[in-house]
This record gives structure tokens, sequence and C-alpha cells, in this order.
């Protein structure tokens, strides 16, 4: 068996892909052309956008990663995409809405923050996919009905696991501290912020036990701790840096996106030798002026992972698979192939391959084609095919020019 040229020859990387969408999950059919002609899909054109949360784009860091990621999916897609930046929480519903009325095929929301709009805009637009970083968007009307499941079927939801990744930068910061107290403070006490504040203290307070150094950890207890009540680099951030330092502190980890900037700062002030642990990107590369400072980076891979939801959220290129026998037939049906070209079959042989493909639960859609004629195409019709490809329809055909002129009425 092979694969009918349904796409543009040679483009063997989009093949690969667009066999997926052949057999299995494909998506619904549509009346295919003539003989060797292309097969459209219902809908190629594809809008992926982005909304930010308050931390904005620029920030270095979480927008940014989830910005990047979708332009690279529409890069290598070759399609535009549209962002939008909150400045607040109460632009969040707002930005969704006027995305929506963009026309966007697929919306990426950055940041548990999000979490309550996007589940509002994505049950008022079912036919919108969209994806939500950093929250599982389960927990029903109510907020604590928890079935494990997003409440919309139209949310992909990115969660990540950074406790692992922190719980190794807690113990590197205490291997390193030299006062022996480190710090972590966080934007908000989102469980996506303390996730981080977690790990940190658990891998500080391991090392100290396995190592025996006299380690302490301030700024999060496990249950309460230092928050600067947003994600911007503001003077909050700055003064909440500073609680730290000032108890001796020279290993801090700032928690939620640009605040760092804060830490930073507050570190030029102090002008002492203090070591800084970033999140979500690798401050040494998105933020050269950080260099002198950071000492490491709890990586999220939130571009990569951005990257390929969008990747697949855009709609697959449907691909129909050649069979010469039975036997292909069936083995096409049993992997769920929904499009069959019956290629050069009899008329018998083609009845046969109606009533096998009827009683499959796979409901392929069948095209007769090879060798057929105008003279044969109602004898092929009444073995129940779905299609008939008649090369006569379209070989030879002269070219002719057809205009059409539009005037008021």
């Amino acid at each position: 068996m092979r694969m009918r040229k349904a796409v543009a020859s040679g483009l063997t990387a989009l093949l690969a892909t667009a066999a997926l969408a052949g057999c299995g999950d494909a998506p619904e059919s549509s009346a295919s052309g003539g003989d060797g002609g292309e097969e459209t899909p219902a809908a190629l054109d594809f809008l992926p956008c982005i909304v930010s949360d308050a931390g904005g784009f620029d920030d270095k860091s979480f927008n940014q990663l989830s910005y990047e990621g979708v332009q690279q999916a529409a890069d290598e897609l070759g399609v535009e995409f549209k962002g939008v930046e909150s400045n607040s929480e109460n632009d969040y519903a707002p930005n969704l809405e006027s995305l929506v009325a963009e026309g966007c095929d697929a919306i990426v929301t950055v940041g548990f923050a999000l979490a309550s709009a996007t589940k509002e805009s994505a049950a008022a637009n079912p036919d919108i996919k969209y994806i939500l970083i950093d929250d599982a968007a389960d927990g029903g009307d109510d907020g604590e009905t928890f079935d494990g499941k997003a409440d919309q079927p139209n949310i992909k939801p990115l969660l990540y696991d950074t406790s692992q990744a922190a719980f190794l930068a807690g113990y590197a910061a205490a291997d390193f501290t030299k006062t022996g107290v480190v710090g972590t403070y966080g934007g908000l006490p989102f469980p996506t912020v303390t996730i981080f504040m977690d790990g940190f203290k658990q891998g500080a307070e391991y090392y100290a036990k396995e190592k025996g150094k006299d380690v302490k950890v301030v700024g999060w207890d496990g249950k309460d701790g230092l928050f600067t009540g947003g994600f911007e680099a503001n003077e909050t951030a700055t003064n909440t840096a500073r609680q730290l330092l000032d108890q001796d502190v020279d290993v801090i980890l700032p928690v939620g996106g640009p605040i760092y900037q804060g830490a930073i700062t507050a570190i030029e002030d102090s002008g002492k030798d203090i070591a800084m642990v970033g999140v979500d990107a690798d401050l040494f590369e998105t933020d050269p002026s950080t260099q002198d400072y950071v000492m490491t980076s709890i990586l999220k891979g939130m571009k990569v992972s951005t990257y390929e939801a969008v990747l697949a959220a855009h709609p697959e290129v449907p691909v129909e698979v050649e069979v010469t026998d039975l036997g292909q037939l069936k083995q096409l049906l049993d992997v769920g192939c929904e499009r069959i070209l019956l290629d050069n079959m009899t008329d018998h042989e083609m009845a046969e391959a109606v009533a096998v493909t009827a009683a499959h639960p796979t409901q392929a859609t069948l095209e007769a084609s090879g060798g057929l004629t105008l003279e044969r195409a109602r004898d092929v019709a009444r073995t129940g095919v779905d299609f008939i490809s008649v090369g006569a329809l379209t070989h030879s055909v002269k070219v002719f020019d057809l205009g059409m002129d539009l005037s008021e009425s």
C-alpha cells in the first residue's frame, strides 16, 4: 500500500506527519477531486494567539519564553500570530475577548492567574483551542471539585514539576553559602510559585542534613513566606529582597518573572557578595545584565512546550492511503484510517471492500480509482463506494478563461 499524493511531492517530513492525520483521529472527510488531484482540508488557515499576565512579554522570563514558543511555531507553520499584553488582572478577560474577535484558532494564556478567565472563554468558544500555562484548569464551578481533567475539553494545560530542579538549586545554594543563610521570595502565593520555594527549601535542608552544615532557609517555611503581591519589577520587589538580605542571606531565589530585577537592585545597593538563582529562563543568557550575580537558573522548558502545544493545535493535513487488495484495506481499517483509495480493483472487489468497511468500527470513506472510465462510472457507483475518480473528467481539458463582473443592483 502507499500514500496517495495528497500534498506536494518531495515534502517527506510533511507526509510523515500527515500520515498520522489519515490514520487515527482524522478530520472529517470532504469530497475529493479527480484521480491524481490534490485534496484540500476544510480549513488550513490557522491563527495562533497569546495573552500575557501582568509581567508582559519582555519580562526575560515566564511570558517571554511562552511568546517565543508561539513565535517559533508560527514561523515553522508559515502563519502569522497575534499577541496581547496584560497590564493587570482586569485585562485578562477583555484581552481574551479581543483575541476571540480577531478569529484566533488557538490561544495561549500565560499563567495561573489567567485560569479563571481562560475557563470562562473556553466554555463560551468551544471551537477555539486554549493552551493554559501553569494551571490544570480543573476544579469545577466551585473551584473545589477536582477530577484530574480540564473543566473544558478545549483547554490543554501545560504543567511543570519544577520542584525537582528547585531541589537541586537549593542543594547547590546550601553548598555555596558562606553566611549559612539562603532565602527566597515570590510574587504571589500561587502553587506554581510555591513549588519552586518548596523544592529550594527541601534541597537546602537535605544538603545541611547530609553534609552536617548549619544552613537556614528564610522567606518560606513551607506554608507562609514573603511575597511582593504581584509580578512586576517595582519598589516592592526591591524592598522584599532587602528584607532577606538584612537577614544575612547570601544566596537569594526570587520566584515570579521580572521580580528578580528588584533583587538585582537590592544586591547592588547592598555592596555585598550575593548570588542569585533565576527561574523559568536561563537568566545568564536572557538578561546579560545579571551575569555578575546569577549562580544558576531553574529552567522550566516553557518555550519548547508552548511551541509543541501550538503545533499540536494546528489542523492536521488529511491524507488518503491507497490499497490494491482487501488485505491491505483491513490493515488500514484496524489502525483507524478514515480515507482509503481503492486502486485498480474490479467491481466485485470494490463491493466486497464496501461490505468489509461497513462492518468495521472505523467509519472510513472509500474512493474508487484506477482504470475507470465514464462508461464504467454507473457500475462502480453501484458498488457503494463514496467517491469515484474518473480521469476522463480532468485529462486533456482545454484551458479557458472564466470571468465575472460585479455591479451594484
